[in-house]
């Protein structure tokens, strides 16, 4: 099967030290490898994560990376250009937009 071209989308909401943030993403990783056009969105304790080396060498690779601000401000966490932060609606044009939709709670 043909992947290359297709569009994933995938939300992590697991803390960085949690396996599901891991598998996320390992997930992302694959499939950019493949080809696909990967969106990741990060929401409530993932956005701990956003500076883990992982993400930011995939962001580099071509994952469009985005965040949830308001689970980052209540975090008490700088926004920085690690990702496009927003609201819920990107994630709901992520969900409509996309081929395939993960989460990883």
């Amino acid at each position: 099967m043909l992947v290359r071209g297709k569009k994933l989308g995938l939300l992590i909401s697991a803390a960085p030290g949690h396996s599901n943030f891991t598998h996320g993403v390992r997930l992302a990783e694959t499939a950019l490898g493949q080809g696909v056009d990967v969106y990741l969105y990060c929401i409530d304790e993932a956005v701990k994560g956003l500076e883990d080396p992982r993400l930011q060498k995939l962001k580099a690779d071509g994952l469009k990376l985005f965040a949830c601000a308001y689970a980052a401000q209540r975090r008490n966490l700088p926004r920085r250009d690690q990702a496009t932060f927003g609201g819920l609606s990107i994630l709901n044009d992520m969900i409509t937009a996309t081929d395939r939709f993960v989460s990883f709670n």
